[in-house]
């Protein structure tokens, strides 16, 4: 019997959720994507210790069935299972509400019914589009400029409105860019990096202008736990980033440094996002966290951001990880 289950653990930050999980000596249910291939997604790659403590659940957050089934006997529901892609939104809107907002409500009945003690949904820093004020708090307006940000921020209102209506224990947490180890080629820090360490020196990227606020995995995991073992924030939404924002281009110089290389750019139009869909400047006001959670990043600022890139890059650079990307094909 488990204690906790994690959804999407087959996943970049789920994976790493699992990991941190198992080291506290949790009871750990991991829900995977059910396909016909039998794979664990990057669970597969984990320490063989960590894969010998959780239980495997493959399933489907769409069919609420396998989600309940999912959930029985368990105490905390870490929600992270969702389509992620904001390009291949554009092209298949249907599934990222099917996913994301449906996955999400079949999550939030079952816990609804079995009395769960804690649910903490995943949100994205990506719900505010391009900021109005910075460092952009909780209380941001919200903006969907993609299908992906609009299913988002519809999963958000249905948690918020099940605690409100059914006092149903939600939290949500908002990661600003999560990067790390095993995040996929969608995002752009392992665009760079998979680019670079494939000998590539006339890199293909999207827009420069954006500014992000980066969060390392070790960091955005750490806030994941200190949500789900505080009170104070149910039927909260709590920012997790770094206090820091820097442009794409400045990042691109940030990655050449650390893999000390040199580097161009070329613009891909395949890569940019529509005009209006451009979220120009996301930057985390973590005031809140830090005050309800003691949660504070250890890799914040811009020399914590450098020691987070330093580690991401030696990770991708390792041949037994690279061939896990096609470096250089755009990942939609």
């Amino acid at each position: 019997m488990a204690d906790i289950l994690v959804t999407g653990a087959d996943g970049f930050i789920g994976s790493h959720l699992v990991e941190g999980l198992v080291d506290q000596g949790k009871e750990v249910r991991a829900f995977v994507r059910y396909n016909a291939f039998n794979s664990w997604g990057w669970l597969e790659t984990v320490d063989d210790d960590v894969l010998e403590a959780i239980e495997i659940f493959s399933g489907d957050v769409r069919d609420p069935n396998g989600v309940r089934e999912s959930m029985r006997g368990v105490d905390v529901v870490y929600h992270l299972a969702a389509l992620i892609s904001i390009p291949y939104s554009y092209h298949s809107p249907d599934t990222y509400v099917d996913t994301n907002v449906t996955g999400t409500l079949n999550v939030l009945q079952a816990a609804r019914d079995s009395g769960t003690e804690k649910v903490v949904h995943t949100s994205t820093s990506e719900v505010y589009g391009s900021a109005q004020f910075v460092p952009i708090t909780e209380e941001h307006p919200l903006q969907g400029q993609s299908p992906y940000a609009a299913s988002k921020i519809g999963a958000d209102q249905m948690a918020l409105s099940f605690y409100r209506s059914f006092d149903t224990p939600v939290a949500v947490i908002r990661p600003f860019n999560t990067y790390g180890p095993r995040q996929s080629t969608r995002a752009v820090i392992p665009t760079i990096i998979t680019q670079i360490a494939s000998g590539r020196r006339t890199l293909e990227l999207g827009n420069l202008h954006p500014t992000r606020d980066f969060s390392y995995v070790e960091d955005t995991v750490r806030g994941f736990m200190a949500v789900a073992d505080s009170d104070e924030v149910v039927g909260e939404v709590v920012n997790v980033g770094s206090g820091f924002e820097i442009s794409i281009g400045d990042l691109v110089d940030l990655i050449a440094e650390a893999m000390d290389v040199e580097v161009s750019v070329e613009t891909d139009k395949e890569r940019t996002r529509p005009e209006k869909s451009e979220v120009d400047r996301l930057y985390a006001d973590i005031s809140k966290a830090e005050k309800l959670l003691g949660w504070t990043p250890t890799h914040g600022g811009r020399d914590g951001f450098k020691r987070g890139l330093q580690k991401t890059a030696e990770w991708f650079s390792r041949d037994e990880n690279l061939q896990h990307y096609k470096a250089g094909t755009y990942a939609v």
